[in-house]
């Protein structure tokens, strides 16, 4: 999966065939993130890869302003119908130039494991440029724990390919800092997500990692 265009195909794809295939419940770190935000005052939340809205609706129902990203038009229309609260816009999270908006904190979920590194630096940067100074990032990442850990082809260290060009890096948490380093870390950590697509629930075991830009 080489391209922007290639992810857009995959992505569009996969929600066309299994719907809201992640269900309707946020994640435990969006509802953690609710908490952060408000006692740091933040009101405008850019949410890069925001799917049909499941963790953007959280937001946008807990009084903040929601802009979410999508690459997949598929998601995005699920997503306005879903979450109409949300400003959902179609674009890539390695190229959101087409949104010159500045904004208190990033909530990105599930998203930066999903590139190989050069795109995932890209990708941070991409973030970094769009929250003002002295703003937050909550990143939330698959871990080195998770168990489909090790399954599929390995394209790079930590990174396999457990379906057909569709990238998952698992992180260390040593890494995932080192990869904020030139951020003001304030903490991170473990955390379980309980999801079920269709065949029982399941546990992920996340990192999440909350960082302040420096002002």
């Amino acid at each position: 999966m080489n391209s922007i265009m290639d992810k857009k195909t995959y992505w569009d794809k996969r929600f066309q065939d299994e719907g809201y295939v992640w269900g309707t419940s946020p994640s435990q770190t969006a509802a953690r993130a609710v908490e952060i935000f408000r006692k740091n005052g933040v009101q405008r939340i850019l949410v890069p890869g925001s799917g049909y809205g499941r963790n953007t609706k959280l937001f946008s129902e807990s009084g903040f302003d929601v802009t979410g990203i999508e690459i997949s038009e598929v998601a995005s229309e699920m997503a306005r119908e879903y979450d109409p609260q949300t400003r959902t816009r179609s674009g890539s999270a390695l190229d959101m130039s087409f949104a010159p908006e500045q904004y208190d904190a990033i909530y990105c979920y599930n998203v930066l494991h999903l590139f190989r590194e050069k795109e995932r630096k890209l990708c941070l940067k991409q973030c970094a440029d769009k929250v003002r100074d002295d703003g937050l990032l909550f990143f939330v990442v698959f871990s080195e724990k998770e168990p489909s850990f090790g399954k599929g082809q390995e394209v790079e260290k930590n990174t396999f390919e457990s379906r057909p060009g569709r990238p998952v890096h698992y992180f260390a948490e040593a890494e995932l800092r080192d990869y904020f380093k030139d951020f003001q870390i304030i903490e991170s950590g473990i955390a379980e997500d309980t999801e079920n697509h269709g065949e029982g629930p399941h546990t992920h075991v996340l990192l999440y990692i909350l960082a302040r830009k420096p002002g």
